[in-house]
């Protein structure tokens, strides 16, 4: 996202996030508006945060098939407005800790004040760059990023980054949109720059290898990517 928030799916059609060649990641064009500091961060919850959106009607589902453990660090890549983040918080219980990821400052404060409000000690927040999440080696267990991986601006040195930031057999979710000439829809088309295969590709380049697979979403999938037993190389 980036603002790899998973908000950043539904940009109005006005933003055209071309790839960009020579980096082979998303347009740094789509992601001015999520590093604006007058972002409005209630319209974007109102936006995103309803039954209309697929991710947040099967929200829970998405929790379970995450396989979060209690105790675990996860890491929630392109927070947002903290849909995923607050529902993680649940999942890993007091003993457990869940770090919300994003490069919006304004995100980052919304998230920070729901913790308050909500009572949520468990819940920290850093803001992330275009070429790392900014998490330190070997801290986390679990990886989530929703609906946000083809904003990535430099793909290849976030998933570097990533795989650095997992222990070792840590897991990375990825739930990304189906993007299928003739199936998927315009938007799809437009503003995902690329398929399942070719994400799969990337990501088994950084080091990383399928755990598993699950389809039931129709306009998203959702791919658990397990990082090397051994230690990441420098």
């Amino acid at each position: 996202m980036l603002c790899w928030s998973f908000v950043l799916i539904m940009l109005v059609g006005a933003i055209s996030p071309a790839l960009a060649a020579d980096k082979g990641g998303a347009d740094p064009e789509v992601n001015k508006n999520f590093v604006n500091p007058g972002l409005k961060v209630d319209e974007w919850v109102s936006k995103f945060e309803v039954e209309s959106r697929e991710v947040y009607k099967f929200r829970k589902k998405i929790v379970a098939a995450a396989g979060i453990k209690k105790g675990e660090i996860v890491a929630d890549i392109g927070a947002g407005t903290g849909l995923f983040t607050f529902l993680f918080s649940d999942a890993v219980g007091r003993q457990g800790r869940v770090i919300a990821v994003d490069i919006s400052k304004a995100f980052l404060k919304h998230i920070e004040k729901q913790a308050k409000v909500r009572k949520r000690a468990n819940v920290v927040v850093v803001q992330g760059g275009s070429d790392s999440p900014n998490l330190a080696d070997a801290s986390v267990d679990r990886i989530f990023v929703c609906d946000t991986y083809h904003h990535f601006e430099n793909p290849s040195a976030m998933l570097a980054a990533m795989r650095r930031a997992l222990k070792p057999s840590g897991e990375l979710v990825l739930v990304e949109f189906i993007r299928e000439e003739g199936k998927s829809s315009e938007w799809t088309l437009k503003h995902v720059r690329m398929s399942e295969r070719d994400v799969v590709a990337e990501f088994d380049a950084a080091g990383f290898s399928i755990a598993r697979r699950q389809d039931f979403l129709k306009d998203n999938y959702i791919l658990t990517f397990k990082a090397p037993a051994s230690a990441v190389p420098q």
